[in-house]
């Protein structure tokens, strides 16, 4: 038997990041037989954003009215999140990236059954590492320390591939009325936001039940 947990994330969302590490440690104290699956559905938090990305402290003064203010966010995220063994490194962050690429990578790492890898390796490059996960060369590296060939990926990337299918994903988002990332579906639970590991212990618990007695 296997639970299918959908989750629908955004590279730039620090809370995606948080979601990932408390559904991991959800999912190692979960106490069943049943196989767990992840599925990661896309969603652009900046679509509009050009695809060089921007310099990252000029797009946050712009957006929150003063560098300032965008680093007392940033301080409350990392103060937030002490328990969940995270390194964020805003001071290595230079670029805002456009994240369609991430999520064409994503994508084409679904087809080697290598997505959450992918995904968890690219959220990392950009939180932790303060990586550019616009560029082509980036994506190709962590592609390849996740088990992907880099020459494929490299001109996958470089092409127009993944995008109409990327773009249909986030249009399949919107028509389930997504507005908001993170957004994860356990069964017939649909969690919003950075919630505990506990929260999603207990949903995991309530589907894998459901899923026994079906």
């Amino acid at each position: 038997m296997t639970l299918t947990i959908e989750i629908t994330s955004d590279f730039i969302c620090p809370w995606c990041l948080v979601v990932d590490a408390r559904l991991n440690r959800a999912i190692e104290q979960l106490k069943t037989s049943v196989e767990i699956k992840r599925v990661w559905y896309p969603f652009e938090l900046n679509p509009t954003m050009p695809e060089a990305g921007m310099e990252r402290k000029t797009y946050r003064s712009n957006k929150f009215g003063s560098w300032e203010y965008s680093q007392s966010l940033d301080a409350k995220t990392v103060q937030a999140t002490k328990s969940d063994g995270i390194e964020f490194r805003y001071d290595l962050m230079q670029v805002t990236p456009n994240t369609l690429k991430a999520h064409r990578l994503t994508w084409l790492a679904d087809q080697e059954g290598k997505a959450t890898e992918m995904v968890e390796r690219i959220m990392n490059a950009y939180f932790t590492e303060g990586q550019d996960i616009t560029e082509v060369e980036t994506l190709t590296k962590l592609a390849a320390e996740v088990g992907l060939n880099p020459n494929s990926v490299k001109a996958f990337l470089s092409s127009t591939q993944g995008i109409q299918e990327v773009k249909a994903l986030e249009q399949q988002a919107a028509s389930r009325n997504i507005r908001s990332v993170p957004t994860i579906k356990i069964g017939k639970e649909t969690i919003v936001g950075a919630q505990s590991t506990e929260v999603f212990l207990t949903a995991l618990q309530t589907a894998v039940n459901e899923l026994e007695m079906a």
